[in-house]
């Protein structure tokens, strides 16, 4: 009886905004009540909001307002966009190059095409009011303005719920949009869809050729399925193809296939749908249905999502008097937690790369030992996501390291961003290497040490027939010459890359990262080798400039140098940003500009980039590329902790609170950045790890790694860490400007580091901090 209690209060105070939250008891408070999931909801990616979702589950559940429009590039959708007045739908799957499922409830003229934005009755999509919306973890509500209708959305890992409200009418239906491309789910190749008028129940699934599969494995699909119920019988079934119906026909296929159902329903009827999803097959669709959703309702999924969500939110404890910085510590969280979604069925079988089906080895339970994720690459996520979930969440990054040699074993190589398993690397490097080594120095290591060591060495060294699925194509002169030739253009070629200073620069950090992972395993040949290529960045330093800077086939550097300058040798980023990009020996970069020059240069970007809240206020993904400093893109996420490695540490302290105050909103357009690229939670968990006053600029990839510390943010923070640890981190004298650390206690003892190990992290202690307005000069001693 308590429990239930409990699960109904929480049901009720977490639908509750939080533009509300101070407004509650604190023994009503929950986490989740802290969650906004509109925050920066203009110009997102296609997978960022998904309300109706579990922690890293496979059902991700939200509104479309444009993601059938198309994504000629393969990451345009956007699929929601708080600009936008009409809503064509619900998808029920949100992933890199990954998309598919729409469902909606209509009443009045069938319609079976979603419609065009500027002329919302030429299809199913329907105006709606902001007001009428309503979304937190674990759901979504909004109610249809054109047909009456309010829809609600949740889910478990795998089932995907729909609760559709009518008014009285002899035409409300269900629409089930199958065979339609949908944000970046690219070209349909085939769909097809089945309807069984004896228990109500539908299979379907749609054959997707995704823009980046195209370019990184081409000739691969993405295939999704879904095995359904509905729980009321329809007066008239049909299928359809795009505008053309076919009624009393169950069973359809091809590109644009669909199925309606049409019912009479009284004044504030209910129709409910619960999906199962798999991208293996529909016999695991339908077992994963069976599995955890059999006997379950719209009202006790809801419920048993608003508890799962306040368990993986609540493990780590925000106390503070700013309710909009507990909004976007939890935001960030949630986003942190929702990105990466599952893609194993509940008998542990998953996609291979090679298109077959693979199997996971299952426990003495039966249960498979671990779980396989789809994944946006890495590209960054070493100085956010990977650092929170190795703190929190370590048998997730486990998986992940799992699910990368998986793909390894079948297909003989790491790719960066899978679909499916399907290579879609997106950015044309890799990194997965770095957070294999990562995960094994945090001691993360349930899964075969020798074979993730030999993947990641090779993803550093091996460039002989080197697939363009697993990135780094220019690796040849990387290893052969010590720094990677420009190329004019977009490419990327065993000849050199348009991107050839920002590629050096990374595979040296990656380099570098595994060289420990080799020194840790005592491999001194293949550590001696990684370190040399590791140093590869000196090659490319103008001195006379102090720039990072590229080099044409005959070794002299490009004429016309302008270090505000993308794309012409970096990668969504430019000189100014990419000089700092040497992360693995940050005490030799400053070394080579002098200590006091690098200072004064670091300083000045960031007095000079605040005016322009860190990243520009263009509404753009890339609206920073041309600045000094860009917030909102993976390159610069490492920057403002430099000053830890000099003689100015406390520098790293007020830049990281700004970053926080200034860039970061509570708007759907001003949320991270102004509609900027979050990236499956990156920017999120930057926040969560600034905001705990922690930070490694390494991506823990030392063999003793640990955490530069700067200005905690709030009052007192209690993390239940993954290793069965409690860690409680409480400030003195925390005010607005108070960001400068004047003392620290480590367990009531005085504590002069400005890092700390992650092994002290892993047993129960406490950090406290005084905080001022002055820096105290006297209190360092760098590491």
């Amino acid at each position: 009886m308590f429990k239930l209690l409990f699960i109904c209060l929480l049901v009720i105070v977490s639908c509750q905004n939080p533009e509300n939250a101070n407004e509650q008891e604190n023994e009503q408070d929950t986490y989740s009540q802290y969650v906004d999931p509109n925050i920066g909801t203009a110009h997102s990616r296609w997978f960022f909001y998904t309300p109706g979702a579990l922690p890293f589950g496979m059902a991700k559940l939200g509104p479309s307002t444009n993601g059938s429009l198309g994504n000629e590039q393969g990451w345009e959708a956007t699929g929601y966009d708080s600009r936008d007045t009409t809503i064509e739908g619900f998808a029920n799957l949100h992933e890199f190059q990954i998309g598919g499922f729409l469902f909606t409830g209509i009443t009045g003229k069938l319609q079976t095409i979603p419609g065009a934005i500027e002329n919302p009755d030429s299809g199913y999509r329907s105006r709606f009011d902001r007001e009428d919306e309503l979304a937190s973890p674990g759901y979504y509500k909004v109610r249809l303005k054109d047909y009456e209708v309010t829809a609600e959305l949740t889910a478990t890992r795998r089932v995907g719920f729909h609760k559709y409200t009518y008014p009285a009418s002899d035409s409300s239906y269900v629409i089930l949009d199958i065979g339609n491309e949908l944000g970046e789910s690219g070209d349909v190749k085939n769909a097809e869809v089945s309807y069984n008028p004896e228990n109500q129940t539908f299979t379907g699934w749609v054959s997707t050729y995704p823009k980046y599969v195209q370019k990184y494995q081409e000739g691969a699909e993405v295939k999704m399925f879904v095995a359904g119920k509905v729980n009321k019988k329809p007066v008239e079934a049909g299928t359809f193809i795009h505008e053309k119906h076919f009624k009393d026909v169950l069973q359809n296929s091809g590109e644009g296939v669909g199925l309606y159902l049409r019912f009479n329903t009284e004044q504030d009827e209910s129709i409910e749908i619960k999906a199962g999803f798999s991208y293996t097959s529909l016999e695991n669709a339908e077992a994963n249905m069976e599995a955890e959703a059999k006997d379950l309702s719209f009202d006790e999924a809801l419920a048993s999502a608003r508890e799962i969500w306040e368990g993986e939110l609540s493990k780590i404890k925000v106390t503070d008097s700013s309710q909009t910085n507990k909004v976007k510590f939890y935001t960030g969280l949630y986003h942190a937690l929702l990105g990466r979604g599952l893609a194993s069925d509940v008998n542990g079988q998953f996609p291979e790369n090679d298109g077959s089906v693979g199997q996971i080895p299952l426990d003495n339970s039966g249960n498979p030992t671990f779980n396989f994720y789809n994944t946006d690459a890495i590209w960054g996520g070493f100085w956010n996501l990977t650092q929170l979930w190795t703190i929190a969440w370590p048998e997730y990054y486990n998986d992940l390291v799992q699910t990368h040699l998986a793909v390894y074993k079948n297909s003989g190589w790491l790719g960066d961003g899978l679909a499916n398993s399907r290579f879609v690397s997106g950015v044309g490097t890799n990194f997965v290497s770095l957070i294999i080594a990562s995960a094994y120095q945090s001691g993360i290591r349930d899964y075969d040490v020798e074979l993730a060591f030999k993947a990641a060495y090779e993803n550093e060294v091996r460039y002989k027939d080197r697939i363009e699925g697993a990135g780094k194509t220019d690796l040849k002169g990387f290893i052969n010459d010590g720094y990677i030739v420009y190329q004019p253009g977009w490419d990327t070629t065993p000849e050199g890359s348009a991107f050839s200073v920002s590629h050096t620069l990374e595979y040296c950090y990656s380099s570098y990262a595994v060289a420990q992972f080799a020194k840790a395993l005592g491999k001194e040949k293949e550590y001696q080798e990684l370190m040399q290529l590791a140093d590869n960045w000196k090659n490319l330093y103008d001195a006379q400039t102090d720039f990072i800077r590229p080099k044409d086939t005959e070794g002299n550097y490009l004429n016309n140098f302008d270090p505000f300058e993308p794309w012409v040798g970096y990668q969504e980023g430019n000189a100014w940003q990419y000089t700092f990009y040497v992360p693995h020996q940050p005490d030799q970069l400053v070394e080579k500009m002098g200590e006091e020059k690098f200072v004064k240069r670091l300083d000045s970007i960031f007095t000079v980039s605040e005016k322009t809240k860190f990243g520009g206020e263009d509404i753009d993904a890339f609206a920073g590329l041309n600045y000094l400093y860009n917030q909102g893109n993976q390159p610069n996420l490492h920057i403002p902790y430099l000053f830890n490695f000099t003689n100015k540490p406390w520098l790293s302290q007020k830049w990281v609170r700004r970053i926080c105050d200034e860039f970061y909103g509570t708007e759907p357009v001003h949320g991270y950045g102004y509609g900027q690229d979050e990236d499956q939670g990156q920017l999120g968990a930057w926040y969560n790890m600034a905001a705990m006053g922690l930070f490694d600029m390494k991506g823990l990839v030392e063999i003793d790694p640990s955490f530069q510390l700067t200005t905690p943010l709030f009052d007192e923070v209690e993390i239940t860490t993954g290793w069965g640890s409690t860690v409680t981190i409480e400030t003195d004298n925390n005010r607005h400007n108070n960001y400068y650390i004047q003392e620290l206690l480590l367990d009531g003892n005085a504590y002069h580091s400005n890092s700390i190990s992650l092994q002290k992290l892993k047993k129960d202690i406490k950090l406290k901090y005084k905080l001022g307005k002055e820096p105290n000069t006297a209190w360092f001693q760098i590491d």
